[in-house]
This record gives structure tokens, sequence and C-alpha cells, in this order.
């Protein structure tokens, strides 16, 4: 799943798989819905593939 994007994503490319605008995305990031983190103190969100491929499944109901 997702084979075109790198092992963590960034926020543009979440909005993109999700087809969700930005303020989502943030606000998706910031509840911790979706695991993700900002290296070094940093401002920019990276998004491991894996937790939103959890993400996608567990909202889906195929995971529970």
């Amino acid at each position: 799943m997702f084979n075109q994007y790198d092992d963590l994503l960034n926020v543009d490319e979440l909005c993109e798989v999700l087809s969700i605008g930005k303020n989502t995305a943030y606000e998706l990031l910031n509840s911790g819905e979706i695991k993700a983190f900002k290296p070094c103190h940093g401002r920019v969100w990276k998004i491991p593939k894996l937790a939103l491929e959890e993400y996608i499944l567990f909202n889906s109901g195929l995971k529970r």
C-alpha cells in the first residue's frame, strides 16, 4: 500500500493520501489519532507510513 511514498510522509502527502485538507491533517496529528513525530523539536511533522496504514485499516473497520 502506498508504494510510491517514502517510509516517512509529510503533511502534504498525508493530505493527498486521505483526500483531506491541511487543517484536518493537523487536527489528526495534534490529537494523536495518527501517530507521528517532529524530529529534533522541529516544526515539520513526519508520519510513518505504517502509522498511516494502521489508521486507515482501523477506521475502515478492517482492523479492531
